[in-house]
């Protein structure tokens, strides 16, 4: 196959190839041992509103019967699976920006004061927010730690 255009146009500092792939092969794994060190799938904002943590995390394109939320201990796991809707030829791409494939998130729970039974979600335009009630504020608890200089 021949390129229709020049190296440095489809690729500028090699950066699409090779360097980039050694970067994502390096943290593909970091799940595993509870790390979401530069997450590929499932961008994520938590905040407290109403008296739950929610959770927001990008799922774009994914279907709600290929995503899957678990509480394990005090953790709540995200997982599930990006799927091509069609099958292109890999010789047939110029450039491959979007990931598929199977991913995870893992978020910690409050453990003391998130009520587990009571989790809700919903999934809506390739956004899913998870509710977990709380038994009572996060922020209400917080307290300033004062930094001392030496």
């Amino acid at each position: 196959m021949t390129n229709r255009f020049p190296i440095v146009c489809t690729e500028p500092l090699l950066l699409g190839t090779g360097l980039s792939k050694m970067f994502d092969d390096l943290f593909t794994d970091f799940h595993k041992v509870g790390l979401d060190v530069a997450p590929t799938f499932g961008r994520s904002d938590i905040y407290e509103k109403d008296n739950n943590l929610v959770i927001e995390t990008e799922l774009p394109g994914a279907k709600k019967e290929d995503v899957s939320i678990k509480v394990e201990d005090d953790t709540v796991c995200i997982s599930g699976e990006m799927k091509r809707s069609e099958e292109v030829k890999k010789e047939n791409f110029f450039r491959m920006g979007r990931h598929y494939g199977s991913f995870q998130r893992t978020f910690p729970l409050p453990a003391d004061i998130a009520d587990k039974k009571g989790i809700k979600a919903r999934f809506e335009d390739g956004i899913l927010k998870v509710m977990i009630p709380l038994k009572e504020s996060i922020k209400e608890n917080e307290r300033p730690i004062e930094i001392k200089i030496d």
